[in-house]
């Protein structure tokens, strides 16, 4: 089904309230105050509504042939311009993955996976099945610098570093030596460096896992 608002007002309407989700709350709510309309949708939709189904979701755009067509040109995609520099491959190991804008990926295997702008993936690392958002900046090296001083990871991934079944948001700083599973974890984990949700592992915005840190 899609849903469409002619309506400024009544779409101001409908997100001025605190529920959490349109399909069973919104839309429901609106039929007895509002003229409600279906039609039939043909094309692809997904509900990504908790974080396994939008981990699989984008994880599924890897696949040979994905569910969703980027490469369509009846309905093609149009992102919006960065103007970063192309992605820079040293000597990495890259199978059924995207790969985005201003990306410097090291010696590293990334299979199954989504990297995200500005990622940057140091030697010997290997991400599977996992979702880097990137970074919204470069980091300068005199931040660099004082990171490592500090005996703080660089924002990125670090080296000899193994990532799977994981979402890492942005900026996030994970360091060398590190093992992030979800392996024989419980399905909804808290913890200060990390969640686990789903059966996936989601490193937060901005979190930083220290050197040699086993999850």
């Amino acid at each position: 089904m899609g849903i469409y608002v002619f309506n400024r007002d009544v779409l101001i309407k409908l997100l001025d309230n605190s529920l959490t989700d349109f399909g069973k709350h919104v839309i429901p709510g609106a039929i007895d105050t509002l003229r409600v309309f279906s039609h039939v949708f043909q094309g692809y939709w997904e509900d990504i509504g908790t974080i396994r189904s939008f981990f699989e979701a984008n994880l599924d755009v890897t696949s040979d042939l994905p569910r969703f067509n980027f490469f369509d040109m009846s309905a093609p995609i149009f992102t919006r311009p960065r103007f970063l520099p192309a992605s820079k491959i040293n000597g990495a190991e890259i199978n059924h993955a995207i790969v985005s804008d201003g990306c410097i990926i090291n010696h590293a295997s990334i299979s199954n996976s989504i990297v995200g702008i500005r990622s940057i993936v140091g030697d010997g690392s290997r991400i599977n099945r996992s979702i880097l958002l990137g970074c919204d900046y470069y980091e300068t090296m005199g931040s660099i610098n004082l990171a490592e001083s500090q005996g703080r990871p660089r924002i990125g991934i670090g080296k000899n570093t193994r990532i799977e079944n994981a979402i890492v948001d942005k900026n996030a700083r994970i360091g060398d030596n590190c093992h992030i599973s979800p392996a024989g974890k419980a399905d909804s984990v808290d913890h200060p460096l990390y969640y686990v949700r789903d059966g996936i592992v989601v490193i937060p915005k901005n979190g930083v896992i220290p050197h040699g840190t086993v999850i």
